[in-house]
């Protein structure tokens, strides 16, 4: 199993026979039409799972849905947050809210809940359960929060927690958000989560332009057993 780093919290899973993408927004080139998406995966032989847990444009770009023209094996995976925003109108995908699930020859895929809107998935594929978080986090923002705020964001969050504990306690893979704008104990949710949770590999998304600010989680991490996994540049990849 080969993963690479596209962009923001967009990951590609390259497994036997099929691939998986989540949350695209952009290609890792310069070009936003060239890098690791178009010029490898698109063209790769066997299915395409691509992933979206909600609508804000930093997760989900329309234009994955242009690509089931030069590659019909795909299979989307949206959550329904996005069929009922974007008013998408696309048969030719699978629509989740929490809870629900989809399956087939290749890969098991439940939807858990989000701190902010759509969904996080869990996936279980060649014999690996994989997380993509989406936009479940503590999103406390302790420096510019009253008190109330922060209970209400971690209690929030713990309930999402809870939920996904109770189906549960043990992830091979977790990609989470390790945000540095939140400020003042920013790993937080990512602290939690592996408190929580018996993470084997844990890579960092969602730090914007700062990945060498997400660094400063790693001896916690690896002192919980996790082997931490931070690719900070764009097509970057590493095999798990």
């Amino acid at each position: 199993m080969r993963i690479t780093y596209i962009f923001h919290s967009g990951f590609a899973i390259e497994c036997n026979g099929f691939s998986m993408l989540f949350d695209y927004c952009k290609d890792s080139g310069k070009n936003p039409t060239r890098g690791f998406v178009h010029d490898t995966l698109l063209k790769k032989p066997g299915p395409l799972y691509v992933f979206s847990s909600h609508s804000h444009p930093d997760h989900f770009n329309k234009d994955i849905l242009q690509w089931k023209a030069q590659k019909p094996d795909i299979i989307y995976i949206l959550a329904d947050e996005i069929r009922v925003k974007k008013k998408l109108n696309f048969p030719d995908a699978v629509y989740l809210k929490k809870g629900e699930q989809f399956r087939d020859e290749h890969i098991s895929t439940e939807a858990f809940g989000s701190t902010d809107i759509g969904i996080s998935f869990l996936i279980e594929a060649e014999g690996k359960s994989i997380f993509h978080a989406g936009d479940l986090n503590n999103w406390h923002w302790r420096d510019e929060s009253t008190a109330a705020e922060i209970k209400e964001a971690g209690d929030a969050y713990l309930q999402e927690l809870h939920d996904l504990t109770a189906r549960t306690r043990h992830i091979n893979i977790v990609f989470f958000p390790v945000d540095p704008r939140l400020g003042t104990d920013f790993m937080q949710g990512a602290r939690q989560f592996i408190d929580a949770i018996r993470t084997d590999v844990f890579i960092p998304m969602h730090f914007w332009e700062r990945p060498a600010e997400t660094e400063v989680f790693a001896p916690y991490a690896e002192q919980k057993g996790c082997r931490y996994i931070l690719m900070p540049y764009p097509g970057e990849g590493t095999d798990v």
